[in-house]
């Protein structure tokens, strides 16, 4: 999942070097923390969030197979 989200978010951002993903799980759920640079933002979250929800279910739908809950949270 980790890598899946560097790719699609690396792609979306004018500044890739700066693109983090943190990974943290438990039992039951698996949250991903996407940081980009401040000037990318926008470009991750898009207008009125469409790329943000879209990035979610791309992760989502890639983890149906495991059977935990993935909860892909953008930070500033």
């Amino acid at each position: 999942m980790r890598e899946l989200l560097e790719v699609i978010a690396k792609n979306l951002v004018d500044f890739p070097e700066k693109v983090q993903v943190t990974e943290t799980e438990n039992e039951r759920t698996l949250v991903l923390e996407l940081k980009v640079a401040p000037e990318d933002m926008g470009k991750v979250i898009g207008k009125q969030g469409r790329i943000a929800k879209a990035i979610r279910t791309l992760v989502k739908a890639s983890g149906v197979h495991e059977d935990k809950k993935i909860i892909v949270e953008i930070i500033q």
